[in-house]
């Protein structure tokens, strides 16, 4: 089953922050300044986490990770918003 996650960060050094956030966007939609939203199975959300732990710095840096619920279905949709409309990324098939 896949998982939304919003996962935001804060990193202390410029060049981490940029492979941050390249780590992420491969995951994830970038949605707002250091805010993903990725749709996740549980191995690529560990995957995301062990690549992200390659590049960060523990005492200076951190990343929330947010579980929203199931990706589909009546729990889906958590996030709401005020001002711009969000919108919610569309789920694809996935071909492995």
């Amino acid at each position: 089953m896949r998982r939304r996650y919003v996962v935001t960060y804060d990193i202390s050094n410029p060049r981490r922050l940029r492979a941050v956030f390249k780590k992420v966007r491969d995951y994830g939609e970038h949605i707002q300044l250091s805010v993903f939203e990725c749709i996740l199975s549980e191995s690529e959300f560990i995957r995301m986490r062990d690549d992200l732990l390659e590049i960060i710095h523990g005492r200076e840096d951190q990343i929330l990770f947010m579980d929203l619920g199931p990706a589909e279905g009546p729990e889906a949709s958590k996030i709401t918003s005020i001002g711009r409309t969000y919108r919610p990324r569309s789920l694809k098939p996935i071909v492995v």
